[in-house]
């Protein structure tokens, strides 16, 4: 399983999963982050990676585009 953390969540997650031999990148290290939503859920499917985010369109966007992959995790919290 490869996990790529979107822009909204901190790049302290890619030592979290570390812990549990879970590969994981944060797109800062490896796109532009100001790149749109469209733009980092296409690096995810050309890598192979889940995408790990606090943010609703990545849903939307797969409805919209009718496709099933990549596979998102959404995580919801307060803080």
């Amino acid at each position: 399983m490869k996990i790529l953390i979107d822009m909204n969540l901190s790049p302290d997650w890619v030592n979290i999963f570390a812990k549990y031999e879970i590969e994981a990148k944060h797109w800062s290290s490896i796109g532009n982050p100001s790149a749109t939503d469209k733009v980092i859920m296409e690096g995810a499917l050309d890598n192979n990676y889940i995408i790990f985010t606090n943010d609703l369109d990545f849903g939307a966007l797969l409805a919209a585009n009718n496709v099933q992959f990549p596979s998102v995790i959404q995580v919801r919290t307060q803080d």
